[in-house]
């Protein structure tokens, strides 16, 4: 049936006599481009392979080829149909390439090789990306913004590391037992939305309402970023903005920078965290007193004491060797202590956790860019979480009806 499919939409393709525009046209700079002659192209598309003929024309001036029919069929440098171009960007954004041409084949019938599907899928996340830019123009010089009134959006951010090949980490220091790093961090952001709670005062996050961007990027370069999706997504008309993040300085600066006057609030667990890693330092990793000194700590995080906790930090007289890890645990508090205000938090509904990061960046880069034996470019990895952010944030569909348009 798709054979017959095939042969039928052959025909249809190649029912305008090539896409003949007469024997001269402009060229794209406004030269005249004289007809040379039919040129035929192998598609493959998502019923079966076509033969199309298109006409081709010459600019003597820029001594260049123009073929009309190819712009209007939108396989401009593709021997892939864009149906065929979607359903490769789409697995391959979800699994490794080769996996992904093996299910193209078996669920579709449409025979590529693995190398196709991974370089059409980072150059359709080119393409993503792109969309995102323009977007992103848009909402700093503030053409874009949405209408729709929000009671309270929340910005949460993280980075995590993505494997990638050797020269693109040259000069870069990692943990290895050289020095030598093996990974590029992506920084990633999502912005949710939140309007109850339930009958215990705990927030409910708004069904569907996430998305998500990221990038391997600096943190200068992923401000813009993650401020647009903001205010695309109605900063600026909602109620309450919060900001939720570790204690990486890089998220507050960026809060500082593009979120001043929000709540910020440091997630609950990576605080925790903290105070249990420094009981196993202080105290032994399988003592007891570590254990119970941690969780007498937490108890008092919990309320929002942070006072306690850091007069508890102050009081610790550890061996030389646990000390610089006691210094670095005192001035993380210190720090982040107005945003440790979690009983003050939770009266107000406000989550303080930052599980939705935390899940994105498993579901966005862990699933796909961490596997075993993956090594990336920047480039090519930029391009695939461009992919991902694009599809887990509902906004496939989007991109390619604007793609179409434009």
């Amino acid at each position: 049936m798709q054979q017959v499919g095939g042969q039928i939409l052959e025909k249809l393709l190649n029912a305008d006599n090539g896409g003949y525009r007469g024997s001269r046209i402009d060229c794209p700079k406004g030269h005249r481009a004289k007809f040379m002659e039919y040129r035929t192209k192998h598609l493959i598309t998502a019923l079966s392979s076509v033969e199309v003929a298109r006409a081709y024309y010459y600019c003597d001036r820029c001594r260049d080829g123009i073929i009309p029919k190819d712009q209007e069929l939108d396989i401009v440098d593709s021997s892939f149909s864009p149906g065929v171009r979607r359903m490769m960007g789409r697995v391959g954004a979800k699994e490794a390439f080769d996996e992904g041409r093996r299910d193209l084949e078996e669920l579709a019938g449409v025979v590529v090789k693995t190398k196709a599907v991974e370089r059409v899928s980072e150059a359709i996340g080119e393409d993503v990306e792109r969309f995102n830019q323009s977007e992103r123009q848009a909402a700093l010089s503030g053409k874009l913004e949405s209408t729709e009134t929000v009671d309270t959006l929340y910005i949460a951010m993280d980075g995590t590391g993505v494997p990638v090949v050797p020269h693109e980490t040259e000069g870069r220091k990692g943990k290895d037992e050289n020095g030598r790093a093996k990974t590029r961090e992506t920084k990633l952001g999502c912005v949710f939305t939140q309007t109850t709670a339930d009958d215990q005062g705990r927030p409910l996050r708004d069904a569907h309402s996430t998305t998500y961007v990221g990038a391997i990027e600096t943190a200068e370069q992923f401000g813009p970023r993650i401020y647009a999706e903001a205010v695309r997504r109605g900063l600026k008309r909602a109620k309450r903005v919060v900001v939720l993040g570790d204690g990486a300085p890089w998220i507050w600066n960026i809060a500082a920078e593009h979120f001043h006057g929000t709540v910020q609030i440091v997630d609950l667990y990576h605080a925790r965290q903290h105070l249990a890693e420094l009981g196993k330092i202080v105290y032994g990793p399988a003592s007891i007193k570590a254990k119970d000194w941690a969780a007498g700590r937490c108890e008092q995080l919990d309320e929002g004491n942070v006072t306690a906790v850091l007069r508890a930090l102050n009081r610790l007289r550890p061996a030389d060797a646990a000390q610089k890890a006691v210094q670095q645990t005192l001035s993380y508090f210190e720090t982040n202590s107005e945003r440790m205000r979690y009983a003050k938090f939770r009266s107000q509904s406000l989550f303080v956790g930052s599980g939705v990061m935390e899940a994105g960046c498993k579901t966005i880069i862990g699933l796909r860019l961490k596997q075993s034996g993956m090594r990336w470019t920047v480039r090519g990895a930029n391009a695939i979480i461009a992919l991902r952010c694009s599809e887990l944030s509902g906004r496939w569909e989007e991109f390619w009806e604007a793609r179409s348009a434009g």
